[in-house]
């Protein structure tokens, strides 16, 4: 896609002979056990996503969840907000320590001052930050409405689970960082990357920065 961009007419055929030719190998996604939120419930929301996944039109729906990595002998935990209509990361938050706080930060960050009058659903897991009085308060501020997966089923998640195992395959396995705040910045670099200036096929070839502009503009 991005060879089409410049102006060059490949196919994948040629592309794959190439990479063959000069040595190049694609990164492959490690497979990891699906691990849900085992403590104790509160009031659980429905699960009004039901894998509807294709989104029309911007800030209609949102996902988000938390991922872990370990460095130096210290854990980095990232929380993304998404948008499903281009796959956009819309903010997050990095912290040593999955808090309350820590979500709710970044679905701030996402929501801003806007009040969507219920035309934004917030899809998570039933993970304890989104069952948090400081989440919903958030959610009900702005007009907001919840949505969680269903228990122990990843696949209610997947587009987001699917951006973190990119996000691990492309940028952290197979990779030496130094310390925490080496990772940080280079997760924050690949976020930057992604929302700028990785391809999408969904996307008609192009970055979820250039599908949102192109759609808004349109």
């Amino acid at each position: 896609m991005d060879l089409r961009a410049e102006g060059w007419n490949v196919g994948r055929k040629l592309v794959r002979k190439l990479m063959r030719i000069l040595g190049f190998q694609s990164k492959a996604r490690p497979k990891r056990r699906y691990n849900s939120y085992q403590g104790e419930q509160s009031k659980i929301a429905e699960n009004l996503l039901q894998r509807q996944f294709d989104v029309e039109a911007p800030d209609t729906v949102y996902v988000s969840d938390v991922t872990e990595f370990r460095v130096d002998q210290r854990k980095l935990y990232l929380s993304p907000i998404m948008d499903l209509f281009d796959h956009s990361i819309r903010s997050y938050t990095i912290a040593s320590s999955p808090t309350t706080a820590f979500t709710s930060q970044s679905l701030a960050l996402a929501l801003g001052s806007r009040d969507f009058n219920k035309r934004l659903l917030v899809h998570t897991d039933q993970g304890f930050q989104y069952q948090h009085q400081s989440w919903k308060r958030l959610l009900e501020e702005h007009g907001a409405v919840q949505s969680m997966s269903r228990k122990g089923n990843c696949f209610d998640n997947s587009v987001m689970e699917n951006f973190f195992g990119h996000l691990k395959s492309e940028m952290f396995h197979g990779e030496h960082f130094a310390d925490y705040e080496e990772l940080k910045v280079e997760v924050e670099v690949y976020i930057d990357w992604y929302n700028s200036s990785r391809r999408k096929e969904r996307l008609k070839g192009m970055t979820p920065m250039e599908y949102r502009c192109h759609t808004l503009a349109a």
